[in-house]
């Protein structure tokens, strides 16, 4: 997990790597794989989730297709204070978890797929069909 420190002057700090960095170079270390964990440096406040929703807004800015239509938003602002709040996220996370291994497996399996030669495919699949087991010491191979 990586561990940033934001100032007031707006600059976030990298505990870890020891210099300054933008939203942007958060987001593309988030992208890359790794976990967040923001502070504020006045009072050391857990400010993770307003730079992550920052970033989410930014890029939707940019003209990045929104993941959270509005009417998903609206929805989950209406859980706030109700008691299937948690439930509702553990859902929510589940679900994205859930989509994500799929995910995986689907490349996965393209991968495979992608493999495969489709001439020792044709190959292998001719031969079987023009070629019968020895039987007997004979061998009743097709002749052109």
């Amino acid at each position: 997990m990586r561990e940033f420190k934001k100032y007031p002057n707006r600059r976030l700090y990298d505990l870890q790597e020891s210099h300054y960095l933008t939203v942007d170079d958060v987001r593309k270390i988030i992208v890359q794989g790794e976990s967040i964990h923001v502070v504020d440096s006045k009072d050391g406040a857990n400010i993770t989730r307003q730079i992550l929703l920052q970033i989410l807004s930014e890029q939707e800015a940019e003209g990045h297709e929104p993941v959270l239509t509005n009417r998903v938003i609206e929805q989950v602002i209406r859980f706030y204070g109700d008691n299937v709040g948690s439930v509702v996220s553990r859902y929510i996370e589940q679900s994205i978890l859930t989509f994500l291994e799929h995910q995986d497996q689907l490349r996965r399996r393209m991968r495979e797929m992608s493999d495969l030669n489709p001439f020792n495919f044709v190959r292998q699949a001719m031969e079987r069909t023009f070629t019968e087991p020895k039987q007997g010491g004979k061998s009743s191979k097709v002749d052109p």
